[in-house]
């Protein structure tokens, strides 16, 4: 997940600074836990010999893309991303690595994708709602049939708001998906939940895909768990980075955000802290 534009205008949709090297570091812990809570980077596929060529949108720094490159070395892969500084980051990532099957480039997920027709036998795009909204959808996955061969495979990956024994957690994550649904960048009807998860079968069928499928997966970042130490500093680096997004908002003032952002590291550091996270990958056909 990284940043987006949100039209021609060059408007920054992504509600966290993308230019601060905290973000960068974010961004490449995340891409571990979840890759690690989902069973792999492509868990669902078992046969991955007929792929050739795989895309990653909204790639940031290149986390997935470069161990997919890594595991899989008959794979070309593409990541792409607006900010060009992850994507110079990517960049030298792969050359330290000798990674040659793997590239990078900038460009808006939000506009007409810089690819050929069918170009790709795998498109991912994992965590994108940070930057999209309800009109985006339809737009990106249109691009996506447009750049996937006949038979090609899209695959989504999109998480549900934790749940929690944390009130300030709790209460944070609550004003994050409330402004997120002020700006209807979200399918949520109440601003109580990240509101996309169970759209995504349906938008991918609203788009003419075929074969939809689903999996299910949950990530336990409770105290004494293996992932509450990174699912902590991952928590603390978000809600700091989000602040100027949720003050803007007015979902919440400074005053109470500090106060409620110091109570939540508190809880999430104490020994009965227990969290759980749930998301879905869906991934379906292009019928040509």
């Amino acid at each position: 997940m990284s940043a987006d534009s949100a039209s021609s205008t060059g408007e920054n949709r992504y509600f966290i600074d993308i230019e601060q090297g905290a973000e960068t570091a974010r961004l490449l812990e995340q891409e571990r836990l979840f890759s690690e809570a989902m069973g792999g980077l492509l868990p669902e596929l078992d046969n991955l010999s007929q792929l050739q060529r795989v895309l990653d949108i909204a790639c940031g720094p290149g986390g997935w893309a470069l161990e997919l490159a890594a595991r899989y070395p008959h794979l070309e892969v593409v990541g792409i991303d607006i900010n060009p500084t992850m994507i110079d980051y990517a960049l030298a990532t792969a050359r330290v690595r000798a990674l040659p099957n793997v590239t990078f480039e900038v460009a808006d997920a939000r506009q007409r994708l810089p690819f050929h027709d069918a170009a790709f036998d795998l498109v991912n795009a994992r965590l994108i709602m940070a930057f999209m909204d309800q009109q985006s959808w339809p737009a990106l996955l249109r691009e996506c049939r447009r750049i996937l061969r006949p038979g090609g495979i899209i695959r989504l990956t999109e998480i549900e708001t934790p749940v929690s024994n944390s009130p300030a957690y709790q209460r944070l994550y609550t004003c994050l998906n409330r402004a997120l649904a002020l700006q209807k960048r979200t399918f949520s009807v109440d601003g109580n939940s990240t509101g996309i998860v169970y759209m995504l079968a349906r938008l991918l069928r609203e788009a003419g895909f075929i074969n939809i499928q689903r999996r299910a997966f949950y990530y336990d970042g409770s105290y004494g768990m293996p992932m509450h130490e990174s699912g902590y500093r991952d928590m603390q680096a978000l809600f700091c980075l989000t602040k100027p997004f949720l003050l803007a908002s007015g979902v919440i003032d400074e005053t109470e955000f500090e106060q409620v952002y110091q109570q939540m590291l508190q809880e999430m550091a104490a020994e009965d802290y227990t969290i759980v996270g749930f998301g879905l990958t869906a991934w379906a056909v292009n019928p040509g």
